[in-house]
């Protein structure tokens, strides 16, 4: 079927979004989280965190294939910026995918991460210098400070359903 990037900096509501579109969206559907793939690197030795993260993403957008050949419409939440949309396309090739890119604002987005409950990330400086790898112009984001997780949801898939987020 195919492959739904739901992306965003850190904060930006993602996975709370991906439940709402988890209960709205038609079957068959599989939800591919992000974060989870970290665990996947259990010694990353000289690499950073910075290293592992394009070999992350790169994994989880090859594991969606099998499930999107299969029927699946596959939701991958995790924050990929803009310029991983080519490496997409080649990894997926024929399988269609549609890139929502959610940024509310970077105060929102430090004040929702360093409030988690679990995996609270209070690093500002972090958030800061990563912020900016979602303001690509060349995107059509949502950008609401405002609205709800099913209020969101709802509207991206709308969205999907009129083809606003295909990737061409």
């Amino acid at each position: 079927m195919s492959v739904i990037f739901l992306s965003g900096p850190i904060g930006a509501g993602k996975s709370a979004v991906a439940q709402e579109l988890i209960k709205i969206l038609p079957a068959p559907l599989s939800y591919i989280e992000g974060d989870v793939f970290w665990s996947f690197v259990t010694k990353s030795g000289e690499r950073s965190g910075r290293d592992c993260f394009p070999v992350i993403v790169r994994s989880m957008t090859a594991a969606a294939i099998p499930l999107a050949r299969s029927g699946f419409q596959v939701i991958i939440d995790f924050s990929i910026p803009a310029d991983f949309i080519e490496t997409g396309r080649k990894i997926l090739k024929e399988i269609p995918f549609d890139f929502v890119l959610l940024r509310p604002s970077l105060e929102v987005c430090i004040q929702r991460a360093s409030s988690r409950r679990v995996g609270a990330i209070t690093d500002e400086e972090l958030m800061r210098s990563f912020y900016p790898r979602f303001e690509s112009a060349s995107l059509a984001a949502i950008c609401d400070d405002q609205a709800n997780p099913p209020t969101l949801a709802r509207r991206i898939a709308e969205g999907l359903e009129q083809g606003r987020f295909r990737v061409a």
